[in-house]
């Protein structure tokens, strides 16, 4: 008996949904993350990309615990002296709660090329509707 190795040919893709409703930001990001690169399938292949389509809805609804939403801060950088800018997640939370889920998922998957591919599966939605409705995704549940 030989060991199976996935590749293109022989993958086979899912949609889920996730409802980060109530739910800590790091708890929905981490689910999706598993989902995306395929670690809960049992034909997991580490060096190919076997994951499937998540779709993250009420990512407004996403909670922050303790008190991360006055200390932790999203920077960027131009690149220029100077050019450091700091925004409080109180404020990236009420205004843009998806670039916040997509951080908080891009920060856990691994930095390899593989992640690129991945992270264009991810469907981010401030609120309850999506437009995935076509692609029928089955809700996934997580603690």
């Amino acid at each position: 008996m030989s060991t199976f190795m996935a590749n293109k040919g022989n993958i086979v893709r899912k949609w889920y949904v996730l409802d980060a409703a109530g739910k800590p930001l790091g708890k929905t990001a981490a689910a999706a993350a598993t989902l995306l690169r395929g670690k809960h399938k049992p034909e997991y292949t580490p060096h190919a990309d076997c994951g499937d389509y998540v779709v993250i809805i009420n990512a407004e609804k996403a909670v922050l615990t303790g008190k991360k939403l006055e200390q932790k801060f999203y920077r960027t950088h131009s690149g220029y002296p100077g050019g450091l800018h700091e925004t409080k997640y109180r404020l990236l939370m009420q205004e843009k709660p998806e670039l916040a889920m997509k951080l908080a998922v891009r920060g856990m998957m691994p930095r390899n090329i593989i992640t690129k591919d991945s992270l264009t599966r991810l469907h981010i939605y401030r609120g309850a509707e999506h437009q995935q409705t076509a692609q029928k995704p089955e809700p996934w549940v997580f603690d």
